[in-house]
């Protein structure tokens, strides 16, 4: 990876692999082996030349060291490969001395030649030089036995078996030596490069062929000569130049081909979009493009005026297993685009295998791309810096970096929604007394400074999960998610604690840190606050009225001339609610989303199985939250809309209940009716074309009513009820014992169930009186004919004891919160199949 450098290079050399240790040993070790072999095992061929053996080897061994003197070298991926004439000093070693001097005399060869070399360039590589010799050694030894094998001791050096023979060695001699090199360069192949093994070596092939059939032709030709007519040798020279020359030119050619196919790659690889991953990409490119020793990049463009100062990247490329790399030029381009300067681009070459001109239009064309992709980058980095400035002051107070009302109402409705409904919430509004003064005495910048400095107070006192907010002007919003609730010692002790002094007393705290004195200019200054305090459940009502409600408070507070007011509706003479709610419920019943339908299971107390579900009717209103029955039944019954709201309930309900009848589940549904319908002559009718339409059973059907004096009396609730019951509907009394009348109502009307208002079974354990209204009930119920349900039933002890009242059902938390519709089905059979089975005792006359 490139890395980035603020002072000098800082890229650490690649470590080499404990494989490439293991591959230059056994090399070495193999050609070493076959060496000694071969010098003690040296082969007995028709002496060609009469030569004493010493000089003939030393002539071989001069052949082997000028080979690799007049080598060429090409680039294979990040490394680079020698092609040298040692085909042609393979022929002629091999007429020249014993076959197997060879390896030996190419093991010398090569290695003092190419220390001769890197002497030259001032390298100290003897690992890599060992190798390398090693190499070739392993292919002299290959190609000398597959030679000698063709060729025999006998055959003449003329002859075609021999030239055969020879050009099969030649061929072993190129693939062992190819293979090697290939082998070598993908072992120290770094994660960067672009080629595979296949690629190298196609390459390495590509470069080499033409080379190799040219040195097999001079050899044999130079071996005719020599045998047949040595004056032929004098033009052997201008041969040999012209072949180095086409040799030369073909590697530049393919070279040049791999530096734009290798550009483009690299330039494809760009369009990104953060400076840093730009550069990163264009440092691997360059070494990648170039085969350069290393890149750095230094980038001046400003992305604005909070930007970093100039960036420096840096990459070096890994250590080239081959020696023998001189070192090339280090070539500087400026990147520029459209006038604007980017930065600059260095670019040090291993060794120039193109002309310098050719370097150099390389190297200012990828400037260029590199330019426009950091540009580009630059550009997309300033519009990401835009986007987010722009969303930040969209939901920031410039002056103050809070929160603004926007972000509030936002991100508390998603707050206040998170919460359980019947969590108390607290609205805070506070606003300085007075500010005006500051700005008109001391001046907008005196009073910048005191909003700056109440908004640090506001946040160092901030607890978590609170959200506190600058609306406007001087005025700041704190949002109280959680309050711990206090009794009120003036209530009843079964009423709901009350969470309003918990909020005052956070209000007095604040209060007390934002008025500490503040300095300004050299005056001191004491802020007076004035906050309107408004708690509500958190499905009761949405932000944005919560703070409207403070502000009425805060009004209050300012009008009254204290420190802290709460939220009093009968001062609220702007609360339009109870004016606007009918045509809003109208709404609601045409909406698919706003009524909501939960329903909540009965059980049966001794085996917890279901034995009957009642369904409960809540208002997902779009700005006031979630609203009870309570909110919004009285709208419906004074404001004409009973008939359509109950035909909604009623058909919502018998829809869950035509669900779980079908999944085969014997459950009863409980549906609330407001003793107002049963002033309606129409509403048995309804009833039955509900129950016909969702194909219900009429007995499983429970109408719970409410009984109430004017209702009981009437004689119009006689004939509607009998029509009820004339249908085979269940009637049962909700809420029994809390109403005008409700001995009287059981006596005129035959109820199935009675169900026992919750402020009884949950005081029954502390109020004896209480429980003796259960108990009563129970009584009542087994009297009449008809099952008692206990509402609100919630902890164990309450369970037992209602069954030591002899109460045989209940519904409430302890057994199932309200479920909706989707949810009540996979509940249902999950309670059945966990309720052990009842065992009713059978008696047998004259039993004992």
């Amino acid at each position: 990876m490139a890395s980035r450098e603020t002072g000098g290079a800082a890229v650490a050399p690649v470590r080499r692999a404990s494989g490439v240790r293991m591959l230059h040993g056994s090399v070495l070790g193999l050609a070493l082996v076959f060496s000694l072999v071969g010098v003690l095992l040296p082969g007995q061929r028709p002496e060609a030349f009469t030569l004493t053996p010493v000089a003939a080897g030393g002539i071989a061994l001069l052949l082997v060291a000028a080979g690799q003197l007049a080598r060429l070298r090409f680039r294979v991926g990040r490394g680079t490969v020698s092609v040298s004439w040692g085909e042609v000093a393979f022929i002629l070693g091999f007429a020249l001395v014993p076959p197997g001097w060879l390896p030996a005399l190419t093991l010398a060869g090569v290695g003092g030649a190419w220390l001769f070399i890197t002497w030259l360039n001032g390298q100290r590589v003897a690992r890599a030089i060992a190798h390398l010799a090693a190499s070739l050694s392993l292919g002299a030894a290959g190609a000398t036995a597959v030679a000698y094998a063709i060729t025999g001791p006998a055959a003449p050096i003329g002859s075609i078996r021999t030239q055969i023979g020879l050009i099969a060695g030649a061929v072993v001699y190129l693939t062992i030596t190819v293979g090697l090199a290939v082998i070598t360069l993908t072992v120290n192949r770094d994660a960067g490069s672009q080629d595979s093994a296949t690629q190298i070596t196609a390459r390495a092939l590509n470069a080499k062929l033409p080379m190799f059939a040219g040195n097999v032709l001079v050899g044999l030709s130079a071996l005719f000569a020599l045998v047949n007519g040595p004056l032929w040798l004098i033009a052997m020279p201008a041969v040999l130049w012209l072949l180095q020359r086409a040799y030369r030119q073909h590697l530049r050619a393919d070279e040049e081909r791999r530096v734009w196919e290798a550009f483009a790659r690299a330039t494809r690889t760009l369009g990104l979009a953060t400076e840093d991953a730009v550069a990163a990409a264009g440092l691997r490119g360059a070494l990648d493009v170039f085969g350069a020793r290393r890149v750095e990049m230094q980038v001046t463009l400003s992305l604005g005026p909070d930007a970093r100062e100039d960036r420096r990247y840096v990459q070096d490329a890994p250590q080239d297993p081959m020696p023998g790399a001189m070192p090339g030029p280090a070539i500087t381009r400026a990147m520029t685009v459209g006038g604007t300067h980017v930065g600059d681009l260095t670019v040090w070459l291993t060794e120039p295998t193109m002309p310098a001109t050719q370097d150099e239009l390389a190297v200012s064309a990828y400037a260029d791309a590199l330019a426009g992709a950091l540009h580009d980058a630059a550009a997309h980095e300033r519009l990401a810096l835009l986007d987010a400035r722009v969303a930040y002051e969209g939901v920031h107070d410039p002056l103050t970096g809070l929160a603004n009302r926007t972000a509030l109402l936002a991100d508390g409705d998603d707050l206040v929604k998170s919460l359980d409904r019947d969590r108390p919430v607290a609205v805070l509004l506070l606003d300085l007394n007075n500010f005006r003064e500051v700005n008109g005495t001391l001046g907008y910048r005196a009073g910048d400074a005191v909003l700056r400095t109440v908004a640090e107070r506001l946040a160092d006192l901030a607890r978590e999960g609170e959200l506190i907010a600058r609306l406007g002007d001087d005025e700041f919003a704190v949002l109280l998610p959680s309050l711990a609730t206090l009794t009120d010692s003036s209530l009843p002790q079964r009423d709901v604690p009350n969470p309003l002094p918990q909020a005052v007393r956070r209000a007095r705290e604040i209060i007390e840190a934002v008025s500490k004195p503040i300095d300004i200019d050299g005056v001191r200054l004491v802020t007076e606050v004035a906050v309107g305090v408004v708690v509500e459940n958190a499905g009761c009502a949405e932000l944005g009225e919560l703070i409207r409600r403070a502000s009425v408070a805060l009004d209050q507070a300012k009008e009254l001339n204290v420190a802290v007011a709460a939220y009093d509706s009968t001062r609220d003479a702007t609360s339009t609610d109870h004016l606007s709610l009918p045509a809003e419920l109208l709404d609601a019943l045409t909406a698919d989303d706003q009524l909501v339908l939960m329903l909540q299971p009965e059980v049966d107390l001794e085996t917890g199985a279901p034995n009957g579900v009642e369904a409960l009717i809540r208002w997902n209103h779009p700005r006031r939250g979630l609203l009870t029955p309570d909110s919004f039944v009285r709208t419906a019954e004074n404001g004409g809309l009973l008939a359509p709201f109950t035909r909604y309930v009623l058909d919502r309900a018998l829809s869950a209940a035509a669900d779980w009848a079908a999944a085969g589940l014997d459950v009863p549904i409980s549906v609330n009716v407001s003793s107002r319908s049963l002033l309606d002559p129409t509403f048995p009718a309804q009833v039955s074309e509900a129950l016909r339409r969702h194909r219900i059973i009429p007995d499983q059907l429970v109408l719970e009513i409410t009984e109430s004096l004017a209702v009981s009396e009437s004689g119009v609730v006689d004939e509607v009820l009998a029509a009820l019951r004339e249908l085979g509907v269940q009637l049962s009394v909700d809420d029994f014992g809390t109403g005008f009348s409700s001995l009287a109502f059981v006596t005129r009307v035959r109820v199935d169930e009675l169900k026992v208002d919750r402020s009884f079974v949950q005081d029954m354990g502390e109020s004896p009186i209480a429980a003796a209204i259960v108990r009563g009930a129970v009584e009542l119920g087994a009297r009449l004919g008809a099952r008692v349900v206990a509402e609100g039933v919630e902890t164990a002890e309450q369970r037992a004891a209602l069954l030591a009242l002899g109460c045989t059902s209940a519904q409430g938390y302890h057994f199932s919160r309200p479920l909706p519709a989707d949810k009540i089905v996979h509940t249902l059979r999950q309670m059945t199949e966990a309720a052990p089975p009842r065992i009713v005792p059978l008696r047998v006359d004259g039993a004992s």
